[in-house]
């Protein structure tokens, strides 16, 4: 398996605007050698290690992660990608090396500021962008620049935050369906910091029809199984959230060659990594 999405920080050195207070069980250090049998634990052979701070010396910490931990197989970089020179500028300046993805935290922004060059230049460069669209005119915004730039590689985050606490899925369904239209966007299995944050306790059977709809819309070969460690901590272990997301998968129908897909085909296909 291949975990598409996890991070690493040390707090003394980075400031995190989505943590707030109240999230205590992420205001420790989480670094590679708490990882490590984790993935050993649940079968995970390599990883896609994403940026959670949007600066300059975020990228050079991923890089140094990476460089000391082979099981990143792949880095989703930081890029500014509302000031497109300031984006060209650390695309060039960054080491690129372990580099598939890049994305910039982008929260509720109507995320009008796209600017399709600036993508296009993402896409020659190899590198899909990600994102975690959930207001309909951010999916209208993603939506419409995967249809300007179509060798773009889209990789859509957290399920589009699918609104689990209340179970009331036809919105967010909508959406995921727009997402799904256009073939250049894949989806990650996994649960943000939102929604974890709006639970009581983890959930396996609200994220089952979540699950299935995603299924449904996108396909096996676009969509991949991520963790979200060390944020998904906040109410499940490692181990959990992925057992109950690849449970999910199976449990929508999914055969054994479309499961290979999800657990590492996709990964393989949409973030370019290297075979095991």
């Amino acid at each position: 398996m291949i975990d598409t999405h996890h991070h690493f920080w040390r707090t003394a050195l980075q400031e995190q605007p989505w943590r707030s207070p109240a999230h205590t069980e992420l205001a420790v250090d989480f670094e590679p050698a708490d990882l490590a049998p984790l993935l050993a634990e649940s079968g995970v052979e390599a990883t896609v290690l994403v940026e959670s701070v949007d600066t300059p010396e975020e990228n050079d910490r991923l890089a140094a992660y990476a460089a000391a931990f082979p099981q990143v197989a792949g880095i989703v970089g930081w890029l500014p990608l509302a000031d497109p020179a300031t984006a060209r500028a650390e695309l060039a300046r960054a080491d690129r090396a372990r580099w598939c993805g890049v994305r910039c935290l982008v929260a509720r922004e109507p995320l009008d500021w796209l600017d399709p060059g600036l993508m296009a230049t993402l896409a020659a460069a190899d590198l899909a962008w990600d994102v975690v669209p959930v207001t309909d005119a951010q999916v209208e915004a993603v939506v419409a620049l995967a249809g300007q730039v179509p060798e773009l590689r889209i990789v859509v985050d957290h399920m589009a935050r699918p609104p689990l606490e209340s179970g009331d899925l036809g919105g967010w369904a909508a959406r995921l369906a727009a997402l799904a239209g256009r073939p250049n966007v894949a989806l990650k299995l996994s649960i943000g910091i939102d929604l974890l944050a709006s639970w009581e306790r983890w959930d396996p059977e609200a994220i089952a029809p979540a699950v299935a709809h995603a299924v449904a819309a996108f396909g096996p070969d676009r969509l991949m199984l991520a963790s979200n460690w060390p944020v998904v901590t906040l109410r499940a272990d490692y181990a959990t959230a992925v057992r109950d997301l690849e449970a999910a998968v199976v449990a929508a129908g999914v055969d054994d060659a479309g499961l290979a897909e999800v657990r590492a085909g996709t990964a393989r296909s949409w973030y370019r990594l290297p075979r095991t």
